[in-house]
């Protein structure tokens, strides 16, 4: 079959951002699937295309899959205006590009729900069917956050409407995101759930382990690899930070690696609060990432105190942690603490304290840093439950019969009902 993967945020692994979609592509491929990747220029992002852009694109072929990558910088960064108009374009070009082949399947993976634009109009005017992919719920997500105007979150309503409704498939990363699919409209037999995986090859104990020159041998080094934005919540890291250093903790190493909108506040405020404990590193690409984690001893999952985050999220860190079995602090509820929690042949892989609950958050660090026989025995369930329960490979194999089933031909509703 040939395929139309579309995924604005597109990168492989030697970029700093997730790499589901670059697996994923390549799962296709290896079924015999011709493969061509729509990207545009995520902050992070590394496609391996080189040479200018001509005509705002350019395109190469890496391992078989066809990748054009279309000159619209995108980043966490920007502000809601900047990043409208970046979806905005996107769309656009996509549609060009979908509207111009002949594709026996569209695969739109969202965010941005804009994505599912040129998915729509290929299914209209040509009679393509797509895969709808939900990384994230929106409108839900935005809204729940706050600061999205009004008409902005009346258009995402009918846009997801659209899209859950019309499309031959939809597959979301957890049940939560699920549900919101089928609330929507869609066929529950067409709902399928594929969440994110572990690169069991790329994270793990067998990489050569590697730790910046500001963690000192003596200190528990705990990661976190994420985006510094809204709805990170990062704050409360600094504030367990402060607590560690007031009740004297000196054996904790924080290290903040990535980049967003609010890295900047951050690394000035951990400056003006004299949290010495807590360093800053800019984004890694996946392998480099990779080194970091077998040299530290945990992993902090961190999102803002939002209680839609409970069952709407699928944090690509959490799958980056447990491959390279470390033990995790989340402050995630629902599905999030129910992973660390899961009584596994080797007991819990983590530990999860409330949203919002800095103090928590700081005792769950001290505990480990003070218990490294236990931390240890957490270390080892996280790559064990890596192993058995989110291999990415097999993951894969299941999002690959999803796409293949939805592009079988089918009698499509009238476009008029439609």
């Amino acid at each position: 079959m040939r395929l139309l993967y579309l995924h604005q945020h597109y990168s492989a692994p030697e970029g700093a951002t997730a790499t589901r979609s670059h697996a994923l592509a390549h799962a296709l491929i290896r079924r015999g699937h011709s493969v061509t990747l729509a990207c545009g220029r995520y902050e992070g992002a590394v496609t391996g295309l080189e040479g200018g852009f001509r005509h705002g694109r350019r395109e190469g072929a890496s391992e078989g899959l066809r990748l054009v990558e279309f000159d619209i910088p995108c980043g966490n960064a920007q502000g809601f205006a900047a990043r409208g108009a970046a979806f905005g374009r996107y769309a656009a070009r996509a549609a060009r590009l979908a509207l111009a082949g002949e594709w026996d399947l569209v695969i739109a993976s969202s965010t941005p729900l804009t994505v599912a634009l040129p998915a729509l109009l290929a299914r209209r005017l040509r009679g393509t069917p797509f895969l709808f992919e939900i990384r994230d719920p929106w409108p839900e997500l935005p809204r729940a956050m706050g600061g999205v105007p009004g008409w902005a979150l009346a258009g995402m309503e009918h846009l997801a409407n659209a899209a859950c409704r019309r499309a031959a498939a939809v597959v979301a990363l957890s049940e939560g995101m699920a549900q919101t699919a089928l609330n929507r409209g869609a066929a529950p037999e067409q709902v399928h759930v594929v969440p994110n995986g572990c690169d069991l090859d790329l994270f793990g104990p067998h990489i050569p382990a590697w730790r910046p020159v500001e963690a000192a041998p003596w200190e528990m080094l705990a990661v976190y690899a994420g985006a510094h934005g809204r709805a990170n919540g990062l704050e409360q890291v600094l504030d367990a930070a402060a607590l560690l250093m007031a009740r004297g903790e000196h054996r904790i190493r924080l290290l903040l690696v990535g980049e967003g909108s609010e890295k900047p506040r951050l690394q000035a405020e951990a400056t003006a609060r004299g949290l010495h404990n807590v360093s800053f590193m800019p984004p890694l690409g996946k392998r480099r990432l990779a080194s970091l984690l077998a040299g530290a001893q945990c992993g902090i999952h961190c999102l803002a105190p939002v209680a839609a985050f409970a069952e709407w999220t699928a944090p690509n860190k959490l799958m980056d942690y447990l491959a390279a079995g470390l033990p995790v602090v989340s402050n995630l509820p629902g599905q999030g603490e129910r992973l660390l929690a899961s009584q596994g042949p080797m007991g819990p892989c983590g530990m999860a304290t409330p949203p919002g609950d800095a103090t928590a958050l700081a005792d769950a660090l001290a505990w480990m840093a003070a218990n490294p026989s236990q931390r240890l025995a957490m270390g080892h369930a996280a790559r064990d439950q890596a192993v058995r329960r989110w291999d990415r490979r097999l993951l894969a194999r299941h999002f690959v019969a999803v796409a293949e089933a939805a592009a079988r031909p089918s009698p499509l509703p009238s476009l008029v009902a439609a």
